[in-house]
């Protein structure tokens, strides 16, 4: 079976291109002289400790649920599925090609992948759509095939990928593949790429030096400054008259 479904068609009750407002487009970021980014060495994608630490746990997270989904009685199954669509009604896709211009759309988290899938196809040019791709995570390398029973019959919600997922993809063509080749979409759909929202930058208050902080608090007591409570004075006085008395 191929891993990538025929294009939504207007016979099977989809339009053929999904509505420009219902996705987002967006452009490949450039180095600051406005080339394109080269291609990163091997090295660049070696994961640290931490990363693999992260990946394990991840991993270990997925591997439990498909472990134990079997177990679970249909009523517990049904009732956890149910939470999650409740609380994630949408899962949010992101696909990522090779020259980092990425396609973005939102899902119903009961969907399968065979519907990413058809919406990534119907996106590309013609002379690309009988190509085969296939969707990956990574780290770790995780293909997301639809000729694959454990991935095909899961929902976007069971293949934990709500609220929200980045998927890489891979041309079975690998001249597609290569960093310095733009993403083959349909001309309509490059027009509406964007530039990716840049991260929030907070701004961090400067040092207040010690005088002015000092000064902005008033003068300081000393130690022998120090106010006494009332009920120590009186208690120290009594104690004084009963001294002074014996």
């Amino acid at each position: 079976m191929s891993d990538t479904p025929p294009a939504l068609s207007p016979g099977n009750g989809a339009p053929l291109v999904a509505d420009p407002s219902d996705f987002k487009v967006y452009k490949a970021p450039t180095s600051p002289s406005g080339s394109q980014l080269k291609e990163l060495p091997e090295s660049y994608f070696t994961p640290t400790t931490a990363d693999l630490k992260a990946s394990q746990a991840t991993l270990t997270a997925r591997t439990r649920v498909l472990v134990n989904a079997p177990l679970q009685l249909r009523a517990t199954r049904e009732a956890v599925e149910k939470a999650k669509r409740d609380r994630w009604p949408n899962t949010t896709i992101r696909v990522r090609f090779s020259d980092r211009t990425q396609l973005e759309k939102a899902f119903p988290s009961s969907e399968k992948i065979r519907s990413v899938y058809a919406f990534v196809r119907a996106s590309l040019r013609d002379d690309v759509k009988p190509i085969k791709f296939i969707l990956y995570q990574s780290p770790p390398k995780r293909d997301l095939k639809v000729s694959d029973p454990k991935v095909r019959d899961l929902t976007l919600a069971e293949l934990q990928l709500a609220p929200s997922s980045v998927l890489l993809l891979r041309f079975e063509d690998e001249s597609l593949n290569k960093s310095d080749v733009p993403a083959p979409l349909l001309s309509t759909i490059a027009a509406q790429a964007i530039e990716l929202p840049r991260p929030p930058v907070f701004e961090v208050p400067e040092a207040v030096p010690k005088s002015e902080a000092s000064s902005s608090r008033g003068p300081q007591s000393t130690g022998s400054e120090k106010k006494i409570p009332k009920w120590f004075k009186a208690g120290l006085s009594k104690q004084i008259l009963v001294v002074v008395s014996q």
